[in-house]
């Protein structure tokens, strides 16, 4: 088993009987969470999805987490580059051996998933089919900014979020919308925690074709 394999703690789950053309969830929880957080989540996105959840490998405080901060909305830059390149080797080599279609993949990331999840796209580019990000921030403004044209992202945001301002949102889907992606931004009635109004959202946005998989 490969390095870049090895470097996330990770589990993967196939649905029973899987088509021949299987789409998977790559599912990235917040801060403080573990790799079985969201499994049910992904559940209920896609009931016939793989589902690959990941244990964010850095630690602050004992609590997991994706990249470093040096306080509150102060990001470890370099951190951040390092984990989303880590990251990326890890979906190459989970890709070989649980046998995934890499064009198939779909990301979703809550809170500190999601700000690797937009860090992700903004480094490496079109390396996902899509992305849900769950009351994200802007972790970085990558330069320049890659060609994501056609990549579809679903923003959803909280108008009561403390941690996560409006402003910062649309910075991130300012973004994302400059370097071509296709972005649906929904701001709801909630905080920064996930409601089942998420999910309903989330799950509409996969059914209605957002992301295209040929």
């Amino acid at each position: 088993m490969s390095t870049a394999l090895t470097s996330f703690t990770h589990c993967f789950i196939s649905p029973p009987n899987p088509p021949a053309a299987t789409t998977t969830l790559l599912l990235l929880h917040g801060i403080g969470g573990n790799e079985h957080d969201l499994i049910p989540i992904g559940r209920e996105l896609m009931l016939h999805a793989a589902l690959f959840s990941l244990w964010g490998r850095v630690l602050e405080r004992g609590m997991p987490r994706f990249f470093r901060r040096f306080a509150k909305g102060v990001f470890d830059i370099a951190d951040i580059k390092r984990q989303a390149v880590a990251l990326y080797a890890f979906l190459n080599a989970a890709a070989l051996e649980y046998s995934v279609d890499r064009q198939r993949v779909i990301a979703v990331g809550y809170s500190n998933g999601a700000n690797i999840t937009s860090t992700l796209l903004l480094l490496h580019g079109a390396v996902l089919a899509g992305a849900i990000l769950l009351r994200p921030m802007t972790p970085l403004k990558a330069e320049p900014l890659p060609e994501l044209a056609g990549v579809p992202v679903l923003v959803l945001a909280g108008s009561h979020d403390g941690l996560v301002t409006i402003a910062e949102t649309e910075r991130l889907v300012g973004l994302l919308q400059t370097a071509r992606a296709t972005v649906t931004l929904t701001m709801l009635e909630q905080g920064h925690q996930l409601s089942q109004e998420d999910i309903r959202i989330a799950r509409e946005w996969l059914q209605a074709g957002h992301v295209v998989i040929e």
